[in-house]
């Protein structure tokens, strides 16, 4: 397993005399044969600015930082794969922070690149090489030219266009699960937002959020093009918006006028539900989905990162257990960070919390972070640190009848329907 890094220019190389090493939160560890698969179709190398790669010499079995003008290299997954380990780096400037990306651990082995990850998912349809770019950019000009007043058209293909955002792009290409942002504004200050930063963060929010109010016929227009087969989803709260529920009249109306009208496919909404009434209000609509995004079952680490406004972690749990025990089929946006996440005292609360919501699904989702700047956030590790490869199947066993993956799948009622 031979140490990965870069040079100045960006050449990549692996070192013929060093082991590549991993890293669980603040802690330089070995990586181990059963954690490392073949990097996935869709992974993208990259380097980590303002760092020295650390490797491991064989013949005296001590750590050691590259010297030279070089930099540790990392790889950021597609989605589908969770990580395992961080990158093995040592910071040349401790005020220097990464741009918010999650990064993994990369090695070179038999021939090629390896990452410390596990598949968690089917990749298929969030693979970057499934989505068209030419049959995008058409669809944006067909949808945008049908509806040329309509805001949200128009702010999706710079989504679409510019990111290359897959959301945004299946909601052109009308298939699998599309976007459909309303809000503008949030109840929660998130410490990694990746649409909304302070000025002093030292962070650059890689995304800019939308900044006006869409009308309920904006709104239905785009839901009604998207929901025409059985198995679309159409969701609320995308990266580029801010909490959807804070517009919660927009979407309750939405949601009957279009069910009025057809009841293909399904609605979703990807929120904090920190808004209980508000969510009520949502679900009883007609909601059929329902995403809850959370770092952490802990108080003190939830509020760390959050910063929640007028709502704390109880009301996240009231909201999920209603939507639940209304047929609604729930899971979390669970953003996970290896030495962290699979600490002893994070799994027990995320299975106690998982089993008063009654929640059907956990979406693992890698964290895009700085990684010391999020330590230096949260609570110390109390337990002991089970590690990533541990902890999934720690949850495997004890919640045997909660899905475990990474984006937001159709209940298993669609399936039922089918045979």
């Amino acid at each position: 397993m031979n140490l990965v890094y870069a040079d100045e220019n960006g050449n990549v190389f692996d070192h013929p005399d060093m082991i590549g090493l991993g890293r669980s939160g603040d802690m330089i560890i070995e990586l181990m044969e059963d954690e490392l698969i073949p990097l996935p179709s869709g992974a993208t190398l990259v380097g980590l600015p303002h760092t020295r790669p650390v490797g491991l010499d064989p013949e005296t079995g001590e750590m050691q930082v590259l010297p030279g003008n070089v930099q540790a290299v990392g790889a950021l997954l597609p989605q589908g794969y969770t990580r395992l380990a961080l990158p093995g780096y040592a910071k040349t400037d401790k005020n220097e922070k990464f741009p918010l990306f999650g990064y993994t651990s990369v090695v070179w082995k038999d021939g090629q690149f390896f990452v410390a990850a596990e598949q968690s998912d089917d990749p298929e349809k969030w693979d970057p090489l499934n989505c068209d770019r030419d049959e995008v950019r058409n669809q944006v000009e067909y949808l945008t030219g049908k509806y040329p007043e309509n805001r949200l058209y128009k702010h999706l293909s710079h989504c679409a266009l510019g990111y290359e955002c897959l959301t945004s792009s299946n909601t052109f290409l009308q298939r699998w699960e599309g976007g459909v942002p309303v809000s503008y504004s949030c109840n929660a200050g998130c410490f990694g937002c990746i649409s909304e930063q302070p000025d002093d963060s030292g962070f650059v929010a890689p995304q800019t959020r939308m900044n006006f109010k869409p009308t309920v016929d904006e709104v239905v227009e785009v839901m009604l093009e998207h929901l025409q087969k059985p198995d679309s989803i159409i969701s609320f709260g995308q990266g580029c918006e801010g909490e959807p529920s804070t517009q919660a009249k927009i979407i309750v109306e939405a949601i009957r006028r279009v069910r009025s009208l057809t009841s293909l496919g399904y609605i979703n909404i990807n929120t904090n539900a920190g808004l209980t009434d508000f969510i009520r209000a949502i679900v009883d609509a007609g909601l059929d989905l329902m995403r809850v995004s959370t770092i952490s079952a802990l108080d003190e680490h939830y509020n760390a990162y959050y910063k929640p406004r007028a709502y704390n972690l109880a009301n996240v749990e009231k909201s999920l257990k209603y939507a639940t025990d209304k047929g609604v089929y729930t899971s979390i946006n669970y953003l996970i960070f290896p030495g962290v996440t699979d600490r002893e005292e994070e799994i027990e609360a995320m299975i106690g919390f998982a089993k008063r919501t009654g929640l059907r699904m956990i979406q693992m989702r890698n964290l895009n972070i700085d990684p010391e700047s999020y330590l230096e956030l949260i609570p110390k590790p109390q337990g002991e640190i089970y590690g990533m490869k541990q902890m999934l199947e720690i949850y495997r066993q004890e919640l045997p009848d909660v899905v475990i993956g990474s984006f937001t799948h159709l209940p298993p009622s669609y399936y039922a329907a089918r045979r």
